[in-house]
């Protein structure tokens, strides 16, 4: 080809530098599927983690069984009376497709019924992500590993309330 040719496609562009390109010797590189974490279990064949969640925190065992859930040493159903506290609780292993796979021990200290909630599903994801190192990526990217750092504003002198003034009153 002159050099006052026009260049139709990246074909021709190669035949007129004469150079290799990266199509032509592309090898792929050997996937590996192993774990970028090491499986963190105990003795007795559980994970452990903690969760936190405005004032709560929850420490949390799982290990392999038949999807039980004790909270405080009573059943879920008991301890989270309300339907939507039960699913804050269960969103871990429906993201991670493990429903009814995991029995998990927890108990919780502080804060109130949804706060408590919010710390077993954050010790919920920790340590599953700690028995199965491959859910980590999906349970990270729904968020479940993050500890929500939100908590109430403290009330501060001169207000009614955190920043709520008093009444107005003109005279």
């Amino acid at each position: 080809m002159s050099e006052t040719e026009t260049v139709q496609s990246l074909s021709d562009l190669k035949d007129i530098t004469g150079e290799v390109t990266a199509d032509d010797n592309f090898v792929a590189a050997p996937v590996s599927n192993a774990p970028l974490r090491e499986q963190q279990i105990d003795a007795q064949g559980r994970a452990y983690a903690t969760g936190r969640r405005k004032d709560a925190v929850a420490r949390v065992w799982v290990k392999p069984g038949s999807g039980k859930i004790i909270v405080n040493g009573r059943d879920q159903e008991v301890y989270f009376a309300r339907p939507t506290l039960r699913l804050v609780i269960n969103q871990t292993f429906q993201v991670a497709g493990r429903e009814g796979q995991y029995d998990v021990i927890a108990t919780v200290k502080g804060g109130g019924l949804s706060g408590q909630a919010g710390a077993v599903k954050h010790g919920i994801a920790q340590a599953l992500s700690k028995y199965e190192p491959a859910l980590r990526a999906a349970v990270k990217a729904a968020g479940f590993l993050t500890r929500d750092s939100r908590v109430v504003e403290r009330k501060k002198y001169g207000r009614a309330k955190a920043r709520r003034s008093f009444q107005f009153s003109k005279r």
